[in-house]
Parts: structure tokens; sequence; C-alpha cells
């Protein structure tokens, strides 16, 4: 091994890469990270020295990444917040103080599950704070994995080694239509009944929803028009104004039904069975406020099932 080369990337240096992307010039660079703009350099140059490099090439005032450069910025937006994570759960492990448990979302109406779960837990830990991320779009195994976040709610478990998926509850996903549509005189509905329908879902791609990967698509069929709506309160608004239909868990879609006047049908004769799951890394359940959640998370399913 070249001794020379045994320790010259540290983590300043990706912090100097991360942050001259970031701020666009080395002296704006320099005053974020509290050094001096001949420091900054100084510390750089030293490392394209000992790897034998380079990092930017310089274009009038402009400062370019170059191959290697682009590498070392991706490698230092997936490193350092990971290191700052590392940083903050030792130091809470120092002080006796437990944090925040970060859970990630794959399953946009498990939010209104999600406060039930919460409100018990947070008063079973009072020194934990809950924060929940929804901006994976959905990269939440990445996230889980690189350590971004403690726990991801999915409905698609996936067999990877250093993960496991624990269940929480099991649900019936189900056709949601206005009280006046003429397919409430069935129980349940066939995707041919659809094909002229305007469909309402979250915005996620098509794989991801159980209505085409478990209905549509084994029959060869789509309906005659997909629209992706953010919230659940516009897609029922939507809905109930006969505006096309939707596809929901049963719990949900039945605490809807009544106050906004729409009609509950099953998916095929048999339904579309479906299992939320909490991804976790293999070592989380050895902490206990991540055990406590998952706990807290599948005595919840018993509420779900007595609405």
């Amino acid at each position: 091994m070249n001794v020379a080369h045994e320790h010259a990337l540290q983590r300043v240096h990706l912090q100097i890469i991360v942050e001259v992307e970031r701020q666009g010039s080395l002296t704006a660079a320099a005053d974020a990270l509290s050094l001096t703009q001949s420091a900054l350099s100084h510390s750089i140059k030293k490392l394209e020295k000992q790897l034998g490099l380079t990092i930017w090439v310089r274009d009038g005032r402009r400062l370019h990444l170059t191959s290697a450069g682009r590498y070392l910025l991706s490698l230092g937006e997936r490193i350092l917040p990971q290191l700052s994570v590392a940083e903050m759960h030792l130091t809470q492990f120092a002080t006796g103080v437990r944090g925040t448990l970060r859970v990630g979302m794959e399953c946009h109406p498990c939010y209104q599950w999600l406060l039930r779960v919460t409100e018990p837990y947070l008063r079973s830990y009072s020194d934990v704070d809950i924060d929940v991320i929804q901006k994976f779009q959905f990269g939440g195994l990445d996230a889980l994995i690189n350590y971004e976040i403690d726990v991801l709610v999915t409905p698609d478990p996936v067999l990877k080694k250093g993960l496991r998926f624990e269940p929480v509850f099991d649900y019936e996903q189900v056709l949601v239509v206005c009280a006046n549509h003429p397919l409430t005189s069935q129980s349940w509905v066939k995707p041919q009944d659809l094909k002229d329908e305007v469909l309402f879902s979250y915005p996620v791609s098509l794989e991801r929803l159980d209505i085409y990967r478990s209905f549509f698509t084994p029959a060869g069929l789509a309906p005659a028009c997909h629209k992706r709506v953010e919230t659940t309160d516009m897609i029922l608004q939507m809905v109930a104004c006969g505006r096309g239909v939707t596809a929901l868990p049963r719990w949900l879609a039945e605490g809807y039904a009544e106050s906004m006047d729409l009609v509950v049908l099953r998916l095929g004769e048999d339904g579309i069975a479906k299992q939320i799951h909490l991804g976790l890394r293999d070592e989380s359940l050895r902490c206990d406020y991540i055990a406590g959640f998952v706990r807290e998370a599948q005595t919840s399913r018993s509420a779900l099932s007595t609405d």
C-alpha cells in the first residue's frame, strides 16, 4: 500500500467539494465552512497532489468538476449526511438522550393510520420525537439502507440482506365510487367495468399502484384516463362529484364513505388483499424505542379492525 495515499481523503475534503458546488464559488464555500479561502484552496491542492488527479478545472472565473470531482461530489452527498446522523446518535448514546425516530412513508393513505400509532407512542416514550418523511418518490428503501430513516412504512416488502420487514396489519384494497354511480348495483367489479372510467390516484408510478398491478394489468386493460392527485381529501371530493373513481384501503375508504356519500366496492370477486409492513435494518430492533414503535404499530391492527 502507498502510505502517502492511505489517509489522503478526509471528511473536510468532501465538505469543501459539496459546499463549493452548493455555493458556486470558493469564497462563498469558505465562508460557509468558516475557513479562509487560502486554507480551502491549500487543502484541495494537497489532496489533488496526493491522489495524482485534478478535482476542478477553471473556465474563466467558473470552476467545473472533473470526472473525479463529480465522483467525490456524489460520495460526499451520500456519506456526509450519514456521518452527521451517526454523530447525532453517538451523542445521544453518550448523554442518555434517545432523540428522534425518523419514519419514512411509502404508503400515502397510511398517514392517517400513523397518527393513531404516534399518539400513544409519544406518551410512552416522552424523550423521543418523531419526524415523518414523505419526500421519497419512491426511494424509501435506499433511505433506509443509507440510514436517512429508521423505519419505512411500506406495502411492498423486499428480500434484502441486512433488512427485515415486520407485518403490521392486513387490509383490502377497494374501489370507491360516488353514491349514484351505475356500478353501485354490484358488490364487486371486473377490470372491464372500469375501462371507460377516469381513475384518480396518488402521484406514484403505475407499477406501485395495486389497482394496476393486481387488477388492470393481469387483464390487459387500463382505465380511459388516469389522473394523479396529491391528497386523499381532494381525490375523494373528485370521486364524490362523479368525476371518476379511485382505489383505497377499505379501512380508509369506509371512514369517508358515509360523510361524503361514497360507496365501497370489491375489486374482483375475491378482492385485493394487502399488508402494511415496517421496514427496518436488522440491528434496529435492539434499539428499545424502535422496537417499541413496532409493538405499538402492530397493536394498531386491532384498532383498525374495530373502526
